[in-house]
């Protein structure tokens, strides 16, 4: 009988390591390019984000009317309350440590196993600073994945004040609006600078759920923000 060739055997593996090698290239690929952003955003705004491209498409396919907010502006157009408030509600260990929070993940899956409750969120502020600037908003593997050497990125190439900027300014304060500046201007007539202490905290309080939440609502939450600044010394 004859012998097939040896080639017909390995071809089928051949094709597997082929796109091993593509799918390679294509994430080295895109980590480049966003590692190249990074360090632009260094010196100058995002001009957009993919959570925002996300949204436009999303409200494009459902024919549904879309009104883009979106003014970033330095760390010096900034509230120091609405940055204080932004670390003690999101992140209280972000000047601390690396990008991600090993800590406030022990005790997000101790309280998930003791409660029986799915594990909530533990995610620093690095980390949704580069699901904004590059990921989307959906929950997949894929997106965790990429999420750790992005994170390892920002951390290595931005200040964690310059991290700390560029969050408030692409972060997500409601339908279509983008940016603490666009915030302040859309939920309280005023700009990110000129925010008082108060209204900084209601509108970091909208952080966890922002197309859900409002400011006028978060009253019992932003006492709590409140709170968590003035034991920081805030």
């Amino acid at each position: 009988m004859a012998r097939r060739p040896a080639t017909a055997k390995r071809r089928p593996l051949s094709w597997v390591w082929a796109l091993g090698r593509t799918l390679a290239a294509v994430v080295v690929g895109y980590l480049l390019a966003c590692a190249l952003l990074l360090l632009a955003y260094r010196v100058v705004e995002p001009p957009a984000t993919t959570v925002q491209l996300q949204r436009v498409l999303e409200a494009a396919v459902a024919q549904a009317p879309y009104d883009l907010q979106y003014h970033p502006v330095p760390e010096a157009g900034q509230d120091p309350d609405v940055r204080h408030a932004a670390v003690a509600s999101e992140d209280g260990r972000f000047y601390t440590h690396n990008g991600f929070d090993f800590e406030e993940l022990r005790i997000a899956r101790e309280t998930a196993e003791r409660t029986g409750r799915p594990m909530r969120g533990a995610s620093t502020i690095t980390q949704q600073l580069v699901k904004n600037l590059f990921l989307t908003t959906h929950r997949s593997v894929v997106r965790k994945a990429l999420e750790v050497p992005l994170t390892v990125l920002a951390e290595l190439i931005l200040s964690k004040d310059r991290i700390l900027t560029l969050y408030l300014d692409v972060a997500e304060w409601g339908p279509g609006v983008f940016g603490i500046d666009a915030a302040a201007r859309h939920h309280y007539g005023t700009t990110a600078d000129a925010l008082t202490r108060e209204q900084a905290a209601r509108l970091v309080a909208c952080l966890p759920a922002p197309l859900d939440r409002r400011p006028q609502d978060m009253g019992r939450t932003a006492d709590r923000i409140l709170t968590r600044m003035r034991q920081s010394g805030w």
